[in-house]
């Protein structure tokens, strides 16, 4: 069993907190960071790090529950149930490696955070045109 994931909120986002713990634990499966078999951290610990209500977090998990992601062991814990990592994304696979270099390339060309969200996005939206992201 990993290492618990850390949850990073952004109250300024205008996405409801229970949300970004959803997509945060997610991304965490797509990225092989989360297995099959790992536990989530409890509420008590989400809302001492983050300074999260426990019942939003339990909101969270519940959803991941009903998405079939997470199950609740009563008395054990919060644990992933499925993984959504595709091999061409996780670590050491070339599309990602890739995509590392080509995120080096635009810090050392200048490129703010910012930048690189704002054309990724666009490159994003160009290759997957609303409603084809599924």
């Amino acid at each position: 069993m990993k290492s618990v994931v850390v949850f990073r909120i952004d109250r300024r986002s205008g996405v409801a907190t229970y949300l970004q713990i959803v997509r945060q634990v997610e991304q965490a499966l797509r990225m092989g960071a989360l297995e099959e078999g790992d536990r989530l951290p409890t509420a008590a610990q989400v809302a001492a790090t983050t300074k999260v209500n426990p019942n939003t977090t339990l909101k969270a998990y519940r959803e991941l529950e009903r998405a079939g992601l997470a199950e609740v062991r009563q008395g054990a814990g919060t644990f992933i149930t499925r993984s959504l990592a595709q091999p061409q994304s996780g670590p050491g696979s070339p599309l990602r490696a890739s995509l590392g270099e080509w995120m080096v390339q635009a810090r050392a060309e200048g490129l703010t955070g910012q930048d690189v969200e704002a054309l990724f996005r666009s490159a994003f939206e160009a290759a997957y045109p609303e409603g084809t992201t599924g």
